[in-house]
């Protein structure tokens, strides 16, 4: 027999969460006239979850999507062993492609889901 419970929707994971944090990123670099090169690319090293570029700009993002502060900052979270990740990856993204002539930055960007229809951003540029 079905309990009451059952009726109930599921809190989001934490992989659903996260993927809703980096399209809400792709859309506030786009307003800030990024153009999207890609988004999760992954190596062996680790994954850089948006790769975007400006007239000036090679930018490899990193998202971080909380529901509040109670655990620290998102940032916090982009200690020096995820930062030697990102770098590797870039690297190795760099190494096979073409936008060279752009400087390279690392930007976080937090995604805060207080209110998921009106979700808070806050952009980090050049952030390590």
């Amino acid at each position: 027999m079905p309990s009451a419970n059952d009726d109930k929707p599921k809190p989001p994971t934490a992989r659903e969460i996260g993927a809703y944090g980096e399209r809400v990123a792709v859309v506030f670099l786009k307003t800030k006239g990024f153009e999207i090169v890609t988004t999760n690319y992954r190596t062996r090293y680790g994954e850089i979850d948006i790769i975007a570029t400006d007239s000036e700009y090679l930018v490899f993002a990193e998202v971080k999507t909380r529901r509040n502060t109670n655990y620290g900052l998102p940032t916090e979270a982009v200690d020096f062993r995820k930062q030697a990740k990102l770098r590797k990856t870039a690297d190795r993204w760099m190494q096979s492609n073409q936008h060279v002539l752009l400087q390279p930055r690392f930007d976080i960007i937090e995604v805060y889901t207080t209110d998921p229809n009106l979700p808070a951003v806050r952009w980090i540029p050049n952030a390590f």
